[in-house]
């Protein structure tokens, strides 16, 4: 938890000071810092400090206490806004088994009259023998929404890793499309300190890339599965593409021992049910269990 701190004094409590400022240099912070354990077989939520408006819930263990750790990653807001900056950084130990999740879609609100950006960072770190999944539900973002995500992945030894990220630009159910505004990801994977995946990615509708077929080609979601550790890459490639539903807009490919699987189109349930047919062929095969659905996704 936030460590107790004395009051600050009334002269350092203006606007300026404190951050909660309203025009074009306003920046909003909130931080989350998780580490998982392994005791007596088990694993154990070690550490959780926060700062602002990140929580988590208690630790559930639908696997049974040698299982994954199941953690809920709470936002109570619901979503970035302008000046909004958002940090999580979760660390498992040897022999422990975290699997990250969200209750809700984050939402990527408009920018304001400032065009103040939002920006929003993940760190995860997995020890030698540990597993690590990281299975966030749906971003949602609005029109005109501007800021930057990244995500950094960063291995060791033999651990083993399965996540994915869906993005949904706009609310086209709501005929509200992604026409303005421009965010840019970015992802980072590294065993040991060697990079085995770099990706940066600008999402701007002004570009030719957003409409182009080389590009976004005008689709208004997407999505990528990533799984490292796979012993049988090859026949892991051919039982999703045996036991997923045959479309043009997935593709499932290896480079450098980092299985990436792709969705592009504009069905957001589509991209999710994709997403999670897909982590239930390939988790036991990188875990040695079956899927195990948090039921938080069924509320």
């Amino acid at each position: 938890m936030t460590a107790y701190s004395p009051a600050v004094p009334a002269a350092s409590t203006r606007p300026e000071d404190s951050g909660h400022r309203f025009d074009a240099r306003r920046r909003w912070a909130a931080s989350l810092e998780l580490g998982f354990s392994s005791r007596q077989g088990a694993t154990r939520l070690a550490r959780a400090r926060h700062l602002g408006p990140l929580r988590v819930q208690r630790p559930f263990y639908p696997e049974g206490r040698d299982g994954a750790c199941h953690l809920y990653l709470l936002h109570p807001p619901g979503g970035l806004v302008s000046g909004d900056s958002l940090s999580v950084s979760a660390e498992v130990e040897t022999g422990a088994h975290a699997l990250l999740t969200t209750p809700a879609a984050n939402k990527l609100y408009r920018a304001d009259h400032h065009g103040v950006a939002w920006e929003q960072h993940t760190r995860l770190r997995a020890a030698d023998g540990s597993r690590l999944e990281w299975l966030p539900q749906e971003t949602i973002a609005f029109d005109g929404s501007r800021g930057g995500q990244s995500t950094t992945i960063e291995l060791a030894g033999e651990a083993r890793c399965l996540g994915w990220e869906v993005l949904v630009l706009g609310r086209p159910a709501s005929r509200l499309p992604y026409v303005s505004g421009c965010i840019e990801q970015r992802f980072r994977l590294l065993r040991d300190g060697r990079p085995l995946w770099l990706e940066r990615q600008p999402l701007d509708p002004a570009h030719p890339r957003f409409r182009g077929h080389w590009g976004q080609g005008g689709a208004s979601v997407q999505a990528t599965l990533w799984a490292v550790g796979l012993s049988e890459e090859g026949e892991a490639i051919e039982a999703l593409r045996g036991r997923l539903p045959e479309s043009p807009r997935w593709a499932v490919t290896v480079r450098h021992g980092v299985l990436l699987l792709r969705y592009l189109g504009d069905e957001r349930n589509e991209a999710w049910r994709l997403c999670e047919a897909a982590w239930k062929v390939l988790r036991p095969r990188l875990i040695g269990r079956e899927a195990c659905a948090p039921r938080i996704w069924r509320t």
